[in-house]
């Protein structure tokens, strides 16, 4: 396929596949953890330092454990889940409707959160929606506050009774399902699932809904989890590389020993995708690694305390709790070794040498297959972005002025008109990045300007009757017509 080809499949307006609504999907969850794995990384520390297992037990630190897994990092998720699909208030109800989930459940609600959060935040979203422009001036603020209110205990009640249940029970479905693959011996061959989705750029999609919420709640108990290990293990990506390293040709050869580098040592595991994507009989060799790797880490009963991100030797070790050190280590060696032994054979008995065109295709077809994942979730905003002028009225909080002035020029642009001009209101430091025009009392100008110095800022001294507003609605009758 040529790039001029791959370039149209990717812009056209053919119904996205599949896979691309699944990438879309990985990527919202993967946009909900990232923020956030800092304070993983923090509990994990906490775990593998303190708690009667770790290095230095400490009896009084350990007591943050519990409420930290069980209350801060489901809230964190939720909040900003919330605030991906409904803003500040979405954060808001995903806030209220996490801690219904968290106390009204026996487990860390992670998975409850990711549900909750988005789906809070939707809630406000399309309740706001639905009164825009039908707030009587001077009562946003009430009917914001609320609004949220309400809408937000009702949430948490359901949450209680009913969501906490449902998310319980699909959890421990799901945790069974995988115990029962520990407890057989078969937990390798999850491999077969995990190797060719990481190709696909399905990897979010298994790393953030299953693996790591799971490792979590198996870490809470035992101080470390394998669950972290299985599709993030470093080893295999680094014996492909290296057996084109030393038996690719033309341009996978001379390709190869960087991006082992930048793999191994930086975590950026999208790098190995495309040398598998041009040669696939590959793929064995990354199954059979990564199924090694795993038996190996099931043989010395090793694990990490939290999901390292990104996958770096260096975020392995770091994450390595005590005991697990030599299990760790020897995981990711025989993952490297048996995909360099199966991947050499295949690459000797491959006498193709077409490597530079066929690596170039690999390479836009992983940039193909990512990109279009994230057209999924981007091509609506970006048709709206072309088509809509955003006017932000900002105040101090947010709430008070500046609702009321926005509300009193929305009227006036209907009574004008005016369409396709979307008016909403701020706190000034929440501005979003996309608004043409600012508008501020002339008290906050100099906040306005280090917050938004790029944007065209009006300031006004009465937020409904004012000549500067007078002005610019003229301005904007006049770019109507």
């Amino acid at each position: 396929m040529s790039n001029s080809a791959t370039s149209a499949s990717i812009a056209g307006g053919n119904t996205p596949s599949t896979r691309a609504k699944v990438q879309a999907f990985g990527g919202f969850l993967t946009n909900m953890v990232m923020p956030n794995i800092g304070a993983f990384i923090a509990w994990g520390l906490l775990t593998a330092l303190f708690i009667p297992s770790g290095w230095i037990p400490n009896e009084d630190l350990a007591k943050i454990v519990g409420p930290a897994i069980n209350y801060l990092l489901p809230l964190l998720l939720a909040i900003t889940g919330g605030r991906m699909v409904g803003g500040q208030r979405g954060a808001v109800m995903g806030a209220i409707g996490a801690i219904g989930l968290i106390v009204g459940s026996d487990i860390p609600m992670f998975l409850g959160a990711m549900v909750i959060g988005p789906l809070g935040g939707l809630i406000i979203k399309k309740f706001d929606s639905l009164l825009e422009n039908r707030i009587p001036a001077g009562f946003e603020m009430i009917v914001n506050n609320f609004s949220l209110g309400i809408l937000g205990f009702l949430l948490m009640i359901v949450s209680f009774y009913f969501v906490g249940p449902v998310i319980e029970s699909a959890n421990n479905f799901v945790t069974s399902a995988i115990e029962a693959l520990v407890a057989t011996g078969l937990l390798p061959l999850l491999s077969l699932i995990n190797e060719p989705a990481k190709v696909l750029f399905l990897n979010n999609v298994i790393d953030q809904g299953i693996y790591y919420p799971l490792g979590m709640q198996a870490a809470a108990e035992t101080g470390k989890s394998i669950y972290f290990t299985v599709a993030s293990n470093p080893g295999p990506g680094l014996g492909l590389l290296l057996a084109f390293t030393l038996f690719g040709s033309n341009t996978s050869k001379r390709t190869a020993p960087g991006a082992m580098i930048i793999h191994f040592l930086g975590g950026i595991h999208e790098l190995y995708f495309p040398y598998v994507l041009m040669k696939p009989l590959t793929i064995i060799g990354m199954i059979g690694g990564g199924m090694t790797g795993i038996a190996v880490f099931e043989l010395f009963d090793a694990g990490l305390v939290a999901g390292p991100s990104p996958g770096s030797i260096f975020a392995y070790l770091g994450l390595t709790p005590k005991g697990s050190f030599i299990g760790i280590i020897a995981g990711v060696l025989a993952a490297a070794v048996v995909t360099f032994l199966i991947t050499s054979v295949i690459l000797k008995m491959d006498k193709s040498t077409d490597d530079d065109e066929n690596l170039s295709e690999s390479i836009e077809k992983s940039k193909a297959m990512k990109q279009e994942g994230k057209q999924v979730s981007q091509d609506s905003n970006q048709n709206q972005e072309q088509d809509i002028e955003k006017i932000s009225f900002a105040c101090d909080a947010g709430a008070g002025s500046s609702a009321l002035g926005a509300t009193a020029f929305r009227k006036k642009l209907q009574k004008k008109g005016i369409e396709g001009i979307e008016v909403k209101h701020y706190r000034i430091e929440d501005v979003p990045q996309d608004s043409n025009i600012v508008v501020v009392h002339k008290d906050l100008l100099d906040r306005a300007k280090i917050a938004h110095s790029d944007k065209e800022i009006i300031t006004i001294e009465n937020f409904i009757g004012d000549p500067n507003l007078d002005e610019l609605l003229d301005r904007l009758e006049n770019i109507s017509k």
